[in-house]
């Protein structure tokens, strides 16, 4: 998996359609969850496309929020972005918006992820130091069972994450909050 679109080309395109620093800081968080499985999953030469993967996974969602994963295809399209990071960066809305289901192993970790990042992100702020460095599993656990905490952030799209990766959820969540950690600014 490849993508001739460079990191700055792909800031740049978010960025037309993105101002709000929360969907910038989400897609920034991503790039780095996903460059992070990359290289833990024996991927590392494909970092980069799972990256900008990441980045512009979200790339609809703050102008067109009920066309989300939908309307993305055809923004990306009208940039000339690649066919497979296209259909990689929609294969999240599966089951919401759209039927692309996620297969590549790439695939099913953003899906697992993105709502995961929301969550622990979330958990990570009511800490007294605001940060994923000293978060632990229970804690994120504990929060996962309060379905009014976050709860924007599905429940059951992290679940089916896990089991589309054949992981226990509480290995995705460890995992998620390591890769997390990466970013000196969580």
């Amino acid at each position: 998996m490849k993508t001739e679109l460079s990191r700055q080309d792909a800031w740049e395109l978010l960025c037309r359609y993105n101002k709000e620093p929360f969907h910038l800081r989400h897609a920034q968080i991503m790039e780095g969850v996903m460059k992070h499985f990359a290289r833990r999953l024996g991927y590392a030469e494909e970092e980069h496309f799972w990256g900008i993967v990441g980045l512009l996974h979200d790339l609809d969602f703050e102008l067109y929020p009920e066309q989300h994963c939908i309307k993305q295809q055809e923004l990306m399209r009208s940039h000339g972005v690649e066919e497979e990071l296209i259909r990689s960066a929609a294969s999240h809305g599966y089951k919401l918006t759209v039927d692309i289901i996620p297969e590549h192993e790439m695939e099913k970790v953003l899906y697992a992820a993105d709502e995961l990042t929301g969550l622990i992100g979330a958990v990570a702020i009511m800490r007294p130091s605001k940060s994923v460095r000293d978060l632990e599993l229970k804690s994120v656990k504990k929060k996962f069972k309060t379905a009014n905490f976050a709860a924007g952030c599905s429940r059951e799209v992290i679940e089916r994450g896990a089991a589309m990766l054949g992981w226990e959820l509480d290995d995705l969540i460890v995992r998620t909050i390591e890769a997390m950690r990466e970013n000196p600014d969580n």
